[in-house]
């Protein structure tokens, strides 16, 4: 069986997202994207399914200094190449497909949903990839690029150090320039996903690291491309001195890498010195909106399996049936059984909904729409973050829907969960984008971001005025206004005490978001019931949405008045009282 929903993922891609306005303009119709989603479907089928178990337990080894993995890995990720599927979203001008990003997100959820530990490397490669397609010299392009949408080069993002993780001010890699105008690196990374392995012919590294006599703090960060090997094939000094041996995306290796050890790793400056930092904020906003998507994927593929079980699994009978010679129930006639497939199901759709239309966002922010990036800036930590809190959630409901079997390896439910553990780590921390959203995305441009999304959603709320939704969304979409305008006076007079519940702001605007997504859901089902006739699959989406306004839409009035007294508990609880 399929890891995915296949008919809720074309449901959403042409019922909610609305692919077809977005293709509208595109040499593409339904045939084709359709066709290209098959493709994927096929090798996710044949290649990353089947071996989640066995990648799972045999991990990356290290040695002799370089990463062995287990051998499904090549095969799998070669298929996936050799399928276009790294290409798909590169312009054609560099070899690419030209594909609309939400055609390459709608196949990234069925890989990551197949087998996450294995798309890692193609999400990553991608980022890569089109940082130097939008900062690179046309030289650049022609040696690193054309490889990569190849898919004959990989590439990774390198950021973090053994001293300083998420606070690249304290950095200490550095860049010694060279008379030929090349530079020489020196320093070491920690937690590189896709750092080393053996399975393309090269590993592009995008280094950030200090050119001498620069600015202090990040605004002297500077951004390199670092190869694995030379054009001769021989090494560029760049090493693996370790691997990280995590719970989850166990197949996707983890690394210390070491550049310069010898003294003879070169690098070549991306784009002008000191901008590095803004420069490798597109590939981790990028990256970011992919961990969301890989999240909502594995809750989808534990969602799935437990639904499975549950509708195979007889166990006990209705609680007003007496006699025990009677036959056993499935255990999805149960109640609570049902109410934890709800739970799943009702985190699940609407973080697909939000991931689809962040993807729509960048589509019309690459045909030059400026209201879309202001949108999809602020909306990117809670695309991230939501999935990567509230679909783990749904990866633990799932093991409970198995029971004893959940925990154990006979089943995958456990793998999802420990898979998307890494996700609310994954491209900056949960109080990471909570950091972000109140401090800086609600406040840029005088809150001309939040105003657009709060039209759209208004818009929206009035277009269905007679739904069910609509009022109770408003409602909470007036709360947030109000918490927000507090928060951000309490950011701007103290930004230490103002920023103290940054994280309970994200989950608050999180949940008012895919209070607005179910909205989109249900009445693109009203509007399939009416031309198609009703079904269960439409009739399922509307009691989603109704689990998800009255156990979950609720629980933003709580936290609004957390919010609004802007409780300062954890901030004066001092070190030493712990």
């Amino acid at each position: 069986m399929r890891a995915y929903d296949r008919q809720d993922l074309l449901f959403q891609l042409w019922e909610v997202a609305r692919l077809d306005e977005v293709i509208a303009s595109e040499d593409l119709d339904r045939e084709a994207v359709e066709g290209i989603l098959d493709t994927a479907d096929q090798i996710a089928t044949d290649y990353f399914l089947p071996v989640g178990r066995q990648i799972d337990e045999e991990e990356p080894r290290f040695v002799d200094k370089r990463a062995v993995l287990p051998a499904p890995v090549k095969p799998a990720v070669d298929a996936f190449v050799q399928a276009g599927f790294i290409a798909a979203g590169f312009d054609p001008a560099h070899g690419g497909m030209g594909l609309p990003e939400t055609v390459h997100q709608a196949a990234a959820f069925i890989f990551a949903a197949s087998n996450v530990s294995l798309a890692g490397y193609g999400l990553l490669t991608v980022g890569a990839g089109r940082l130097i397609q939008s900062f690179g010299t046309e030289e650049q392009k022609r040696r690193y690029l054309a490889p990569m949408v190849e898919g004959r080069f990989f590439g990774t993002m390198c950021l973090s150090e053994p001293q300083a993780g998420s606070s690249l001010s304290d950095i200490t890699t550095r860049a010694e320039p060279m008379e030929d105008g090349r530079y020489r690196i020196s320093g070491r990374k920690m937690w590189i996903s896709g750092g080393d392995h053996e399975l393309s012919e090269n590993i592009v590294h995008l280094v950030l690291a200090k050119i001498p006599g620069g600015p202090p703090g990040v605004k002297g960060i500077s951004l390199f491309i670092v190869p694995k090997k030379r054009e001769d094939g021989s090494s560029n000094d760049v090493t693996l001195a370790g691997l990280n041996h995590k719970m989850g995306y166990r197949a996707t290796t983890n690394c210390a890498l070491n550049f310069g050890d010898a003294g003879d790793c070169v690098g070549e400056l991306l784009g002008e010195p000191h901008r590095g930092l803004g420069y490798m904020f597109q590939m981790m906003n990028e990256a970011r909106i992919g961990v969301g998507m890989g999240a909502t994927a594995l809750g989808q593929a534990g969602y799935q399996s437990s639904l499975a079980y549950a509708r195979e699994r007889p166990q006990g009978r209705a609680p007003g049936a007496k006699d025990p010679t009677t036959a056993q129930v499935p255990i999805v006639d149960h109640a609570d059984v049902r109410r934890l497939l709800l739970a799943q199901k009702a985190s699940v759709e609407p973080a697909l909904a939000l991931a689809l239309l962040c993807a729509t966002l960048v589509d019309r922010e690459r045909a030059g729409d400026a209201s879309a990036a202001a949108v999809l800036g602020l909306l990117t930590p809670i695309a991230k973050s939501w999935p990567s809190e509230f679909c783990l959630e749904a990866n633990k409901h799932a093991i409970q829907v198995l029971g004893g079997a959940g925990y154990t390896r006979d089943y995958p439910v456990e793998r999802y969960y420990r898979d998307n553990r890494l996700n609310p780590i994954h491209e900056g921390t949960h109080g990471i984008q909570g950091l972000d959203l109140l401090g800086r995305k609600v406040l840029i441009d005088g809150g001309a971001g939040l105003r657009e999304l709060s039209a759209v959603i208004r818009a929206d709320i009035e277009a269905a005025a007679d739904s069910e939704l609509a009022a109770p969304l408003g409602q909470a979409l007036e709360r947030l206004a109000r918490v927000t305008a507090h928060l951000a006076q309490a950011v701007q007079s103290d930004p230490e005490r103002g920023l103290a519940n940054a994280t309970l702001y994200l989950d608050c605007f999180g949940h008012v978001v895919m209070g607005w997504m179910w909205l989109r859901i249900t009445e693109a089902a009203r509007s399939v019931a009416a031309r198609d006739g009703d079904s269960d699959f439409l009739r399922g989406k509307h009691q989603a949405a109704r689990y998800f306004y009255r156990r979950e839409l609720v629980r933003t009035e709580h936290w609004a008045e957390i919010l609004m007294d802007n409780d300062q508990s954890a901030f004066d609880m001092a070190a030493d009282w712990f």
